[in-house]
């Protein structure tokens, strides 16, 4: 069973998801929240799987709630998912680098929704490849030069590149194909990588890789 918490300000929008959410077998809804503070609170005693957290509340954000959840080690099987009007925008960013697993606009279609639910729950980043060109297009355009960053010399030159493909916005599958190895080997590769770099999920990862100069954004 998936745990989900859903934070957001708007009683109609949790009211919403939660019914679409509570008619799966597999996921059930266990606390709701008004504001990031409460959110918080709950988190630490329902310990959810999955948290929908509003990017913009008040009392305490949803960037702050999520640095507060990343952050703490007792709410390291949290995986948050930001809610946003918007689409990709600075504050997406932000809460990326805070630690967010992904991301979801609030008119998402109910299919997307729960798959997306699920993606999270196993670990997985929400980052699909038209977002991952948005990041590098809108906001690294000043990467430092490649390795740099003196956590990038733990990595294997395997892992270098795994985490390169990652960045580049390719499944497991992809990027096992295309460093001609196994699924289970690409992903023992960056999760090795995420060990190492101390990145709580691929969207940290992804990230890093180009923060760090690993990968450089387009015209570059």
């Amino acid at each position: 069973m998936i745990r989900v918490l859903l934070v957001d300000d708007q009683p109609l929008l949790r009211s919403g998801f939660r019914a679409l959410l509570d008619l799966e077998d597999d996921i059930e809804v266990v606390a709701e929240a008004g504001d990031g503070l409460e959110g918080l609170a709950l988190a630490k005693e329902h310990l959810p799987d999955v948290a929908l957290i509003d990017i913009r509340m008040p009392v305490v954000d949803g960037i702050e709630a999520t640095r507060r959840i990343a952050a703490d080690p007792a709410l390291a099987g949290v995986h948050v998912v930001i809610l946003t009007n918007y689409g990709f925008d600075e504050y997406v960013f932000n809460a990326l680098r805070a630690g967010a697993a992904g991301f979801l606009v609030k008119d998402i279609l109910p299919e997307d929704l729960l798959h997306a639910v699920r993606v999270a729950a196993r670990g997985d980043a929400l980052l699909a490849p038209s977002i991952t060109r948005k990041l590098i297009d809108r906001y690294v355009t000043q990467p430092l030069n490649a390795g740099s960053d003196a956590r990038l010399k733990e990595l294997t030159n395997r892992e270098c590149e795994a985490v390169v493909l990652v960045a580049q916005g390719l499944s497991n599958d992809q990027i096992a194909d295309r460093m001609v190895i196994s699924p289970l080997t690409a992903k023992t590769h960056i999760n090795r990588a995420m060990a190492k770099l101390h990145a709580r999920d691929r969207a940290q990862l992804v990230v890093l890789a180009y923060e760090s100069g690993l990968v450089a954004p387009r015209g570059s």
